[in-house]
């Protein structure tokens, strides 16, 4: 595999090798490299209320397709466990309930919500047993406000590579924060999660393909800071109405924000408006297909027609078409590489310095 070497001097850089976006080779090094060890985002405490409620879920279906359980045992305490059975790996819950302990339905191993085995039957005359590799792995919670977190890797990494997004933002009143799954929508983009990402990492696009955001949006102010893990665009707002109510204290206070898009890699988008949150979650499908999944957490409803935050269905629908134009394009026997703006896309070039990284390590 060759390596993919990404200048830190950004003026004299070049982006990443076409190759990345069309060898399934890189599709596939991916998954283990750079999703597995990254933090993931699961959902928020609204899935489990009560003590005794369990949660599956896949992490990325259809690319990591990990079947996890999410619980709440008695003490109230969440739990992120693995979801498959150490008996013979049969999958234990597949729908959320409210249940004392987790049995498996196969042959009636029985785990406690903290995932440790407790009884199996007909196993008297096993030697060695149980063991600790008959309790549930159980993975990394990281919660943040209502919203949580894990990683595939068991690698606690939510810390740092939260961490930024976190400080910047302790203002919100997070408890106010009610997930909406009647506003969700999940998109198909017929081109590599990447590119996707790309696209939303720098603002140089949106004059040219978002109208209706440029109109609100003072683009001329519009900035990126980056982080470690995570980077940061900077929406203000052309109009004052259409901005945060920044308390005293804050880092942006007095500034007419009309918008935080927060990335944290490798493919979680936070979009922070004055009426609330849109994660975006891109999940990986196949080397030219990626599913969005945008999940709406609301604050304040009677500011979501309004500002940056006003039409995203629109804005997301332009994106989808210059993406998969791009998608094409990278195909071509005539494109191996391209290079960056200087003042536009900081963010493009940090994500492609983390991808050269961790496909080189």
């Amino acid at each position: 595999m060759p390596l993919f070497e990404i200048d830190p001097d950004i003026a004299k850089a070049k982006t990443l090798h076409s190759s990345f976006y069309t060898d399934p080779t890189y599709f596939d090094a991916a998954k283990e490299r750079i999703f597995v060890p990254s933090v993931q985002f699961i959902g928020s405490t609204d899935l489990l209320v009560k003590a005794g409620d369990n949660f599956p879920f896949t992490l990325l279906p259809d690319y990591l397709d990990e079947p996890l359980l999410l619980t709440r045992d008695k003490n109230g305490l969440l739990h992120c466990l693995s979801n498959v059975c150490t008996h013979r790996g049969n999958l234990l819950i597949t729908s959320p309930c409210n249940v004392p302990h987790i049995r498996c339905k196969y042959h009636g191993r029985v785990f406690t919500l903290e995932g440790r085995f407790q009884s199996m039957p007909e196993f008297r005359e096993v030697k060695d047993f149980p063991s600790a590799d008959d309790d549930l792995t159980q993975l990394p919670l990281y919660q943040w406000g209502k919203w949580l977190f894990t990683s595939a890797g068991n690698q606690n990494n939510s810390e740092k590579m939260l961490g930024d997004m976190i400080s910047r933002m302790n203002w919100l009143p997070l408890e106010e924060f009610v997930y909406r799954p009647d506003l969700g929508k999940i998109y198909e983009v017929q081109a590599h999660w990447a590119l996707y990402c790309e696209n939303y990492l720098e603002g140089f696009h949106i004059p040219f393909v978002h109208a209706d955001l440029n109109a609100v949006i003072d683009y001329g102010n519009y900035t990126t800071e980056l982080f470690g893990w995570s980077n940061l665009q900077v929406g203000y707002a052309k109009d004052a109405a259409d901005c945060f109510d920044i308390p005293h204290g804050a880092k942006d206070h007095g500034k007419k924000i009309a918008a935080y898009y927060f990335w944290v890699f490798p493919n979680m988008m936070f979009n922070f408006y004055p009426w609330g949150l849109s994660v975006n979650i891109v999940e990986p499908i196949s080397i030219d297909r990626t599913r969005v999944r945008f999940l709406t957490y609301m604050m304040n409803e009677s500011r979501s027609d309004q500002g940056a935050g006003g039409n995203l269905d629109k804005v997301e629908l332009e994106d989808e078409e210059i993406v998969q134009q791009v998608q094409t394009g990278v195909k071509s026997r005539f494109y191996q590489h391209g290079r960056y703006s200087v003042t536009r896309e900081q963010g493009t070039h940090h994500f492609h310095r983390l991808i050269a990284s961790m496909l080189n390590a």
